[in-house]
């Protein structure tokens, strides 16, 4: 296997064999070329001032490397500052074939995106193969039948099991697979099996990726691999050694750096490979400090014949919509998470904000379909604790409650948490969960929610489980046995969405869509709490406010009640020339006309 490494200022680069001769890299430029035999485990050395290494001897991962071993002698301790050597405690690159190159298979099926963690998602399953890629292909058959057509996985870059990580938001290597998510000793091939398994299904595979940052941390972390080869290279640091953190982890690389643009291209091109649809980008615009970079990516997405999606902000800028600089990747829609949920609890002066987010955000995106609507993400509350608790519980992360947001945007019903809830209450819940789930799946855009959530799973007011790989974040299947009714809820709910294209239609609505209030205006006003809207033969009518309401039902035509979220399964009748709708509810209305 060729070996290509950016080290600019070394004096020396070997590639140091496990149980071998070592072989030396020759300069090529910045570069330092050689090769060792397939298979073989190995590590990088590089002698000189390459980078900070701490002050002693540093065993470095090859940043290209397709697959990374741990030794059970690993400690992340041993690469930080001020430790003498790493060497036999620290991973090594294993120079692993990748499996052959497999075409992406784009689903046929309007897009609705399930987030899914890969070892959360099936831990608590009774397999013997329970959290791996291997297992999650049992999912599939589930998926597609709920409406499911986009398994959008938590990053499975390598990252360092010693780091305290769940989510895998610290990689190590961009382009080797985690090993844990493996059932068998080659990752890589079981990602691309459960790729292939899922095209089978009509199911793209979309990628969590992280780019903007890696597992090295700020000056006190350890160095794996690029702060040992070319600090100063990879990374944004100031004049005084210190690194910008716009990624709240301690680093973010250079996206100006031609190597850092030519490790995340070929670690894009790798995992292309594997067959995945779609990529999404943590924290994008890190990158987008080289517009040019991002608009590159773009260029790059069309010739694979995948997807880009941006979570269009960092720490430091917010570049949601027509503010980001490729028109090409669609974006998590942060406003729409904010404004529905703000109208889900009952907040004044909603309604204007309503209106564009139901028509795919207008005001954001020329392309309605580029606007990923999501109520939920991994990085938050699930749909039931969103309507659950009005404070967060992170207590076991360690952090004395102080990490996750603070504002969530919640309401719990009158109740917090889970112990003794009132009937009432319950009830209050299990409606605004459907709620919750019609103001998602009835808004022009693509929409997104969480693993679990069509079954009411819950983390217990944990809105930031990033280093809980425990019962907190794996999903609870004895809970979908308990909300069986919500996931036949959220079911139709999914049908009803794929029976009527306008929802999922490449064009912008444009002035095809009517709103109202209870009577024939919208009211916009601070305190209104009621809109209606209307076309192609679906009208839905959303009453946020604690009692009921009537509306006028303006557009003349044979219409039945589709869905009212005051229960499980309405009774399909037909309405005359108004509708009574239930305080906290919504009802979704039908023509054939």
């Amino acid at each position: 296997m060729e070996l290509r490494i950016h080290a600019p200022h070394a004096d020396r680069v070997v590639a140091e064999i496990d149980d071998g001769p070592s072989v030396e890299l020759q300069r090529s430029g910045a570069e330092w070329i050689g090769a060792v035999p397939d298979g073989v485990r190995y590590a990088i050395s590089a002698e000189g001032p390459a980078g900070a290494t701490g002050g002693g001897r540093r065993s470095l991962v090859d940043p290209a490397a397709t697959e990374v071993w741990f030794p059970d002698t690993h400690r992340r301790v041993a690469a930080r500052p001020g430790r003498p050597s790493n060497v036999g405690c620290a991973p090594l690159a294993v120079a692993a074939p990748w499996p052959p190159r497999q075409a992406q298979r784009p689903t046929t099926r309007p897009r609705l995106v399930y987030e899914a963690h890969a070892r959360g998602l099936t831990k608590r399953r009774d397999r013997t193969d329970a959290g791996t890629f291997s297992a999650a292909i049992g999912e599939l058959a589930r998926l597609r039948a709920l409406g499911i057509s986009v398994l959008e996985l938590l990053p499975v870059h390598q990252y360092d099991p010693d780091e305290g990580n769940y989510w895998g938001y610290m990689p190590l290597v961009f382009g080797a697979i985690h090993r844990q998510y493996a059932a068998g000793e080659h990752p890589a091939a079981e990602l691309a099996d459960l790729v292939v398994a899922a095209h089978e299904h009509d199911i793209e595979v979309w990628l969590d990726v992280v780019f903007n940052h890696t597992t090295e941390e700020d000056g006190g972390g350890p160095t794996y691999n690029l702060r040992g080869l070319d600090e100063r290279g990879y990374y944004v640091v100031r004049a005084d050694g210190s690194y910008v953190d716009d990624a709240g982890t301690g680093n973010i690389v250079d996206a100006r750096s031609r190597p850092v643009q030519r490790l995340i291209i070929g670690a894009l091109d790798r995992l292309a490979d594997l067959g995945v649809d779609g990529f999404r980008f943590d924290l994008a615009a890190v990158l987008t400090r080289d517009p040019a970079f991002v608009r590159d990516l773009g260029d790059w997405a069309d010739r694979r014949g995948v997807r880009l999606i941006a979570e269009p902000w960092d720490l430091a800028r917010y570049q949601l919509g027509r503010a980001f600089p490729d028109r090409r990747w669609a974006q998590w829609n942060g406003r729409f998470r904010d404004d529905m949920r703000s109208f889900l609890r009952g907040e004044p002066s909603m309604v204007p904000a309503v209106i564009r987010r139901v028509q795919g955000s207008p005001d954001l995106f020329d392309a309605p379909l580029d606007s990923i609507n999501f109520l939920t993400s991994h990085d938050g509350y699930t749909m039931y604790d969103l309507v659950a608790y009005e404070q967060k519980h992170n207590q076991a992360n360690g952090w004395d409650n102080a990490d996750g947001a603070d504002d969530n945007r919640s309401w719990n019903g009158g109740w917090e948490g889970d112990d003794q809830v009132p009937a009432d209450v319950v009830a209050v819940r299990r409606r605004q969960l459907r709620n919750a789930m019609c103001l998602l799946l009835l808004s022009h855009g693509t929409p997104m929610f969480v693993a679990g959530d069509e079954f009411a799973r819950t983390q217990g007011g944990n809105n930031n489980p990033y280093n809980q790989d425990n019962e907190t974040s794996w999903i609870d299947w004895d809970r979908q046995a308990q909300w069986a009714e919500h996931e036949c809820f959220v079911r139709r709910l999914i049908e009803l969405r794929a029976t009527h294209p306008v929802l999922w239609q490449t064009a912008p609505w444009g002035d095809r869509v009517e709103f109202y209030g209870t009577d024939a205006s919208p009211d916009l006003g601070e305190h209104s709490r009621a809109l209606a809207w209307h076309i192609d033969g679906l009208y839905v009518l959303a009453n946020m406010w604690w009692e009921p309401l009537d509306f006028a039902v303006q557009v003349p035509g044979r219409w039945t009640v589709a869905i009212d979220t005051t229960v499980v399964a309405a009774e399909p009748a037909s309405v005359g020339a108004s509708r009574r709708v239930g305080p906290r509810s919504i009802v979704v209305l039908t023509s054939d006309r």
